[in-house]
């Protein structure tokens, strides 16, 4: 690992130049960092602060890191402009998200071809004309990876929003006539599933130049109604992990093609 001076560290993540590989995991619990990087070979621990937590290692032998964003679109666009900063260009969000869709079962993947920009982070970065689009070559390695370890896996568009128990619990909002008209709407276009990371990654990887993709479990029902113990049990990150190594491997391969 390479020896740098403190000034080099990034303020939130303390990360320097040279100890993160160019492919990143963005989960947003730092406790699903070890988890992830122990599939890497030869993983090191190399920095927590706050929210953030950084391991790298390698993934058939290319340099790759996984890096925790904590909730939401602020927290998420810090971690991928600092990562950026320190050499990083490849990013893939890995977490869990909520039903949109009536057909989706509770452990459903959900690869995340685009997303709703329910937020005001990415008002900071572009006009909300703007969409929040993954990087191609990202989500269909991610779709192609996903798929191959036998997952049920939808692609499609997420809704990013800010609140959490705005989605969970709405009615008792001064404005749930409002959050359940656009969740209805959201629904009617199609959007497979609800976060709270992928468009601030999306625009910020838009307007910084890097490429950014996402696979998401999915859990709950389109409607809130309970899940049963079993529904539960699919959400396991058992589930989830081995799906997203696997996307990450198809991208390392056809970028190791791509440049042949």
């Amino acid at each position: 690992m390479a020896v740098t001076k403190h000034d080099d560290r990034q303020h939130h993540i303390q990360v320097a130049p040279g100890e993160v590989g160019r492919y990143v995991f963005l989960p947003g619990d730092p406790g699903r960092c070890e988890p992830i990087a122990q599939y890497f070979d030869d993983p090191v621990l190399v920095a927590r602060n706050r929210e953030y937590e950084t391991w790298t290692g390698t993934l058939d032998g290319e340099r790759v890191s996984v890096t925790s964003t904590g909730i939401g679109c602020p927290s998420a666009a810090i971690a991928m402009e600092e990562l950026a900063r320190v050499g990083a260009d490849t990013f893939v969000r890995v977490g869990t998200s909520g039903a949109m869709q009536p057909h989706i079962e509770p452990g459903d993947l959900g690869v995340v071809h685009g997303a709703i920009r329910d937020e005001g982070t990415t008002l900071h970065y572009l006009p909300v004309e703007f969409p929040a689009v993954a990087d191609l070559d990202v989500t269909r390695a991610l779709a192609i990876g996903a798929r191959s370890t036998g997952k049920t896996v939808h692609v499609g568009i997420s809704q990013s929003k800010d609140s959490f128990y705005g989605q969970h619990e709405p009615g008792r909002m001064p404005v749930a006539s409002r959050l359940q008209e656009r969740w209805s709407a959201w629904m009617a276009g199609g959007a497979i599933c609800s976060e709270m990371e992928a468009a601030a990654l999306y625009i910020v990887a838009a307007t910084i130049k890097v490429r950014a993709g996402g696979i998401m479990m999915i859990m709950g029902h389109h409607d809130q109604s309970p899940m049963t113990p079993e529904e539960e049990a699919r959400g396991s990150l058992d589930n989830l992990l081995p799906a997203a190594i696997a996307g990450m491997r198809e991208l390392i391969a056809r970028d190791r093609e791509a440049a042949a």
